[in-house]
């Protein structure tokens, strides 16, 4: 901050202020707080002496004792630009933007040159998202010092929350040409590399902040974050550990350390670290986000009631931004799940602009379809789309592919890049940019396949990239968001009584809503049963759902299970440590010998599939189903037994089953459920016939066949197109499979 010089000390306070303003630049904060208290005790009036100890409460980061002290000052003193640029400064640390830019106003008409009240008028701006004001404040304070750093730096901020993350890198490489050990231009720079997933880089510019200052918590920190972005957890853990040593109360470096932790498979510090950060932020949203999904992961259902009934009354009532991902997990009503995705919106101020097309800009002669995702890679989404890509009838589509997620070199992703007829990596384009190109490439309908999950770009959509979008696969509930017209579904995820619940319009597919890859092949399993810790004999139940599916009261259902068929095992999938001590204390507290609960590591997805011929029966989650990983089972020969549940994500098993010929398999309470997954667990011939009818339909059956679900994906473009096309607005409708598979059903 800049001292003001405005205005007059009597000489008998002079010399006084003159040592205290010495000791103040020279950073000894103590001692010259202390004598200006001595000027301000003798005279309380004393403009710079109440200013100085503002700004020495700015230093100390006290923004709320600074601001008091400077409008004290400022009522004595309305003549010092300086001043009321310092004012500014820490208005904008309380986040009082209007307030900021009322004082800079003042600032700029005493010195319209004042380099700080243009910068801290730049950043009110850039606070209130008025960016191109924000950009403009920044080129005022750099038309007249180039080499203003200030400017520099929060010019690349501005440009950094625009997306426009080339760009703000090659601003902060001017403030490294006037100073090349500029700190807090090398730690911004290594933030953006980290954007655009370029980890080995942005550790480097942290490597190089900590050659000048290897003090600097927020060094350790940024430099912790790039090494867990490489998988260097150990390393990022003792950067964090370093970084707290330096800064005690540096809750983010805290937060991002708790995480970490989760990668080093040590739950149960994690869990700690975020109850103990709740106590010092209650109101921060990815704590409270982390805490629920960490406990949830873990299978640690000590004291998750309450935190689950605080996450829905925050969703709810908007008081908080809730993950809408997290919270389809939880058992919520579909009206809560649309709440909770419109406050997520609202908060992370995600709004829709309008737009006015052209209809004529557009060719009659093919529908082009952008497929937009962060998951075109080792994913679930991936795994199951890939060869719908491949199928889409190039005679009446082109299929672009956009990518906003990290490249991890698979052969996946190399197979998904073939399979588009246009593959643009967006990683390094803002939302804009990328909204702005697929409007130039007249592109008719965007479907996102992200929705509220990991790297989701929803912005781009909210900047209208095309005249129909779509939300699809990726995230099974409403997003929430207006600027959304369809959801693809089918009748039984997407019941008509739901539709008052979603933002978007209902697209009902026949068979299930979800594609699947009829290319999937299974690995050759060598292995014998006690190869993957399964005993020689006796019933296999499995789930290999994430854990944090995993409810207490379905688990207690499947230790009564394992109690009733003697011999029987439950093979689950163990991420982590914490989730096995945890289910087999709980089947210990059951009854059940813990020794009967199996777990399976990660392996890929072949290997996944192939070793799932041990397994006699999957035991479906609820009010979260396995999606990708049911479908998985069904494909590898295993029935799943699944429980309806009341909104999308727990209506998917049923969904699949339905599909594929097995309705019996259904059931419609968690009572049903368990009588039946005892009665094919203790009638082998029940059970016999079931997979011989599940192998039988598997190629007979609509759930794997691709090329029918092609046509009926293409069916429902079509139809949202021509709808368009008419000037209508978004309406329901239904695929009809009868007859003409290009029929189409309009729904009330």
């Amino acid at each position: 901050m800049t001292i003001p010089l405005t205005g007059q000390s009597p000489d008998r306070t002079a010399a006084l202020f003159g040592r205290a303003m010495a000791l103040h630049r020279g950073g000894q904060l103590a001692q010259a707080e202390e004598l200006y208290q001595s000027i301000l005790a003798a005279k309380p009036d004393h403009f710079e002496a109440l200013h100085f100890l503002g700004l020495i409460e700015a230093q100390r980061s006290r923004y709320g004792e600074a601001e008091t002290l400077m409008r004290r000052s400022l009522k004595i003193n309305v003549r010092s630009a300086e001043a009321f640029a310092n004012y500014a400064r820490v208005l904008n640390a309380l986040k009082r933007s209007q307030e900021a830019l009322a004082a800079c106003d003042k600032a700029l008409a005493l010195n319209p040159h004042s380099l700080e009240a243009l910068v801290s008028r730049g950043n009110a701006c850039k606070d209130l998202g008025e960016y191109a004001r924000a950009l403009a404040c920044y080129e005022q304070a750099l038309a007249i010092r180039a080499d203003y750093i200030p400017a520099l730096i929060n010019r690349a901020a501005a440009l950094t929350k625009l997306g426009r993350h080339l760009e703000a890198l090659a601003v902060l490489d001017r403030a490294l040409a006037f100073n090349p050990n500029h700190v807090e231009a090398l730690l911004n720079q290594s933030s953006i590399l980290r954007a655009l997933f370029r980890p080995a880089e942005a550790a480097a510019r942290c490597e190089r902040a900590l050659r000048v200052d290897a003090c600097n918590a927020r060094v350790h920190a940024g430099h912790a974050d790039a090494l867990s972005d490489l998988g260097r957890f150990q390393e990022a853990l003792a950067s964090y550990d370093r970084a707290i040593s330096l800064m005690p109360d540096f809750f983010d470096a805290r937060s991002n350390r708790a995480r970490v932790l989760t990668k080093l498979d040590r739950y149960v510090e994690a869990i700690a670290e975020y109850q103990a950060l709740r106590t010092v932020e209650a109101e921060n949203f990815n704590v409270l986000n982390d805490l629920c999904f960490c406990k949830a992961m873990a299978c640690d259902w000590s004291g998750l009631a309450p935190l689950a009934a605080e996450v829905t009354a925050r969703a709810t009532d908007g008081t908080l931004a809730v993950d809408p991902f997290l919270f389809v997990g939880f058992d919520s009503t579909a009206e809560q799940q649309l709440a909770c995705a419109r406050n997520w919106l609202r908060l992370r101020k995600i709004d829709g602009v309008e737009r006015t097309w052209n209809r004529a800009d557009f060719s009659d002669d093919k529908i082009r379809v952008a497929y937009l995702s962060g998951d075109f890679r080792r994913h679930a989404v991936a795994n199951v789309i890939g060869e719908l890509f491949e199928l889409h009838d190039r005679t009446r589509f082109e299929i672009v592919g956009v990518s906003f997620g990290p490249d991890d070199g698979s052969a996946i992703r190399s197979r998904l890049i073939k399979a588009f007829d246009r593959f643009i990596d967006a990683t390094n384009r803002s939302d804009q940019d990328v909204a702005r190109l697929l409007r130039d490439l007249r592109t008719n309908i965007a479907v996102d396949l992200m929705g509220h999950t990991n790297y989701a770009r929803m912005g781009i959509l909210a900047d209208r990239a095309a005249p129909v979008q779509v939300t699809y696969l990726g995230f099974p509930g409403t997003t929430g968001a207006d600027f959304i017209d369809y959801i693809v579904g089918d009748e039984t995820v997407l019941p008509p009584s739901q539709q008052p619940y979603f933002a978007e319009k209902f697209v009902h597919l026949p068979g299930s809503y979800q594609v699947n890859d009829s290319k999937l092949s299974l690995a050759s399993v060598q292995a014998s049963r006690a190869g993957f810790g399964l005993p020689d004999k006796g019933f296999v139940f499995c789930c290999f759902n994430n854990p944090y599916k995993i409810t207490q009261p379905l688990f207690e259902i499947w230790m009564r299970l394992l109690k009733s068929v003697p011999g029987s095992v439950l093979w689950l999938f163990g991420p982590n440590r914490l989730t096995v001590t945890n289910l087999r204390h709980e089947a210990v507290r059951h009854g059940v010998d813990p020794e009967r609960l199996v777990f399976a590591p990660a392996l890929g997805i072949a290997d996944h599939v192939g070793r799932q011929h041990f397994a006699d029966l999957f035991l479906d989650t609820v009010p979260y189903n396995g999606h990708a990983t049911a479908s998985a089972s069904l494909w590898a020969g295993v029935p799943v037994l699944t429980c309806l549940g009341k909104t999308f994500p727990g209506r998917v098993g049923a969904s699949l089953l339905r599909a594929i010929g097995l309705p019996e398999l259904v059931t419609e309470t968690l009572g049903e459920y368990e009588a039946l997954g005892l009665r094919l667990a203790s009638d082998r011939a029940m059970l016999a016939a079931i997979r011989a009818k599940l192998a039988q339909n598997r190629r007979t059956h609509p759930l794997f066949d691709t090329d029918r679900f092609r046509r009926h994906i293409e069916a429902a473009y079509v139809r949202m197109w021509k709808t368009f096309e008419r000037g209508e607005p978004p309406q329901n409708f239904s695929v009809d499979p009868v007859g003409d598979p290009l029929l189409i059903r309009i729904n009330p």
